[in-house]
């Protein structure tokens, strides 16, 4: 509740509304008035309320109908993937998607690991992809080159071994014990070597 004399908020912007066509520019209001009957001109403002559009009957190659599921893979088989699928019992063959590779879908089915489907009517399933939904016992980096890069430091550990890697060039090399073995030339290049 506003004290009494003193201006509500409807007067309080009324007395600014007409300060404003008070101080404004004509040119500036005539132009600005210009644009804004251009704009309304672009904008179509329909003359009545249209009826909702009723869902098109399934045709090939729409949506409709098309729905993703999860499935553990059991097996690969060049592009065909058997699976197991909740609430199906007995096993579905699907296909890999183009682009999924079977090494990685093969390596999901030993994991444990699920699959994501693209499943249309009158089409097998189609695997799009791996789901993983827990941490791994055991991670597998294979690639043609792996490349592992930090900004300021690298750290390996395991146990009460580790190895360090520092922005500055430092390199740490800790463990109960260490062994470094060469088939062929082993050198040690420094300009100090210190033992012990």
């Amino acid at each position: 509740m506003e004290p009494k004399g003193s201006p509500g908020v409807r007067e309080v912007l009324e007395e600014a509304l007409e300060r404003g066509e008070r101080e404004a520019d004509p040119v500036e209001v005539a132009d600005a008035d210009k644009r804004l009957d251009e704009l309304l001109e672009k904008v179509a403002y329909p003359s009545k309320v249209e009826a909702p559009r009723q869902a098109a009957p399934h045709q090939k190659g729409s949506l409709m109908g098309v729905a993703m599921r999860t499935a553990t893979p059991i097996a690969v088989r060049g592009l065909a993937v058997e699976l197991r699928v909740r609430g199906v019992a007995e096993t579905v063959t699907g296909e890999l998607a183009s682009g999924v590779s079977p090494e990685l879908v093969a390596l999901a089915a030993k994991n444990g690991d699920a699959v994501v489907l693209e499943c249309a009517p009158d089409a097998p399933p189609l695997v799009v992809g791996v789901l993983q939904t827990r941490i791994p016992e055991e991670l597998v980096l294979q690639a043609r080159a792996v490349r592992i890069e930090a900004d300021q430091e690298l750290l390996l550990r395991s146990g009460r071994g580790a190895m360090r890697i520092r922005r500055d060039g430092d390199v740490e090399l800790v463990g109960s014990r260490i062994s470094a073995l060469s088939r062929g030339l082993f050198r040690l290049v420094g300009r100090v070597l210190r033992l012990n």
